[in-house]
């Protein structure tokens, strides 16, 4: 059996749990790998409703082993989410804090991006709440953490997307666009690039030349390439894909193109092996953390080692795109 701080363990009774921010697929997976570890280390756990707002509005249902029997396969999150702007005024989080602490939730684990963990800081900060943070978002910009929960799934989903697209691109001699999630980040376009074999990939973190790009999609032309696949992150500076389909279009006027905006299908769905297993130990380690004393601090996974990050390091801070990575998306797609 795991050793436990036993000074830690008699003060941490109840430990409240909720996601909060966009669902990622594996957000159930880390559910109930902190209700079961809570269990098993002899604490009650709480769940919370639709986030924050849950804590406001006194949206608690306690948790048992049971409860979260069969949804590690299932996307979404048991618990709900939502976005909270009325958590940013510190008398709302007052309440919050006071809510809790009526119903003896003693710690707090709050699975979800940088905006809940800056909600997750202020607890800490202002009212000495212990609260740890799990990384859950498609995106994978958090700091702290070389894969965040349902980055794995969200690939790989475009992935299959942009295969199937593939086929009909090949058929008509087509130039597909596909824009994917990363407002500020070009982790899921990057790897669905290179994944797909694309022919181009247009990020948030590099400025987009149009002018660059046409020339390329000419040359590929020339090369008798039946088809063209150019992945665009919804931050890309030049405008998304639909502007950047225009932009082609006037240049190349004899080009067929076609956008296709993937979505939220990527937030979508059963999450894979690999997400349920990140979210599981991520869960495991938010629950001994607490334990152990911790608080104000994300748990991450670097070089599959446990690791834990200050909130205001991990609010101030992103991950950052590999650009060799980068550099080989332009160069295996010649």
């Amino acid at each position: 059996m795991p050793k436990i701080n036993l000074k830690m363990e008699s003060r941490i009774r109840r430990i409240g749990v909720l996601t909060s921010g966009g669902d990622a697929p594996g957000m159930n997976a880390a559910i109930r790998a902190v209700v079961r570890s809570a269990i098993f280390y002899h604490c009650e756990v709480v769940g919370i409703r639709k986030g924050y707002t849950g804590l406001i509005e006194k949206q608690f249902m306690g948790m048992q082993s049971h409860s979260v029997s069969k949804i590690i396969s299932q996307g979404g999150t048991m618990l709900q989410s939502s976005r909270c702007p009325e958590f940013n005024d510190p008398h709302v989080r007052k309440v919050a804090v006071e809510n809790m602490r009526e119903v003896g939730i003693d710690s707090l684990v709050v699975i979800g991006g940088d905006g809940s963990f800056r909600g997750a800081n202020d607890l800490v900060k202002e009212f000495d709440f212990p609260v740890v943070g799990v990384p859950g978002t498609i995106d994978n910009d958090i700091y702290g953490t070389d894969f965040t929960i349902g980055f794995d799934t969200a690939i790989n989903t475009a992935l299959e997307a942009v295969d199937k697209l593939r086929d009909t691109a090949d058929s008509h001699n087509m130039v597909f666009f596909v824009e994917v999630m990363g407002r500020d980040a070009g982790f899921i376009a990057l790897h669905t690039a290179i994944g797909t074999g694309a022919e181009a990939v247009l990020v948030p973190e590099f400025p987009t030349n149009i002018k660059k790009l046409c020339d390329y999609l000419l040359n590929e032309r020339r090369k008798n390439k039946t088809s063209g696949i150019v992945i665009v992150a919804e931050g890309d500076d030049a405008g998304g894909a639909i502007e950047i389909a225009a932009q082609v279009k006037r240049r190349l006027p004899d080009y067929e193109t076609r956008v296709t905006t993937l979505g939220h299908i990527q937030r979508g769905g059963s999450p894979s092996c690999t997400d349920r297993v990140r979210a599981s130990l991520l869960g495991h380690a938010a629950v001994r953390a607490l334990l152990d004393g911790r608080k104000g601090v994300m748990v991450g996974l670097i070089n599959n080692q446990i690791e834990y990050t200050a909130f205001e390091t991990a609010c101030s801070r992103h991950n950052e795109i590999n650009k060799n990575w980068y550099d080989i998306a332009r160069i295996l797609s010649i």
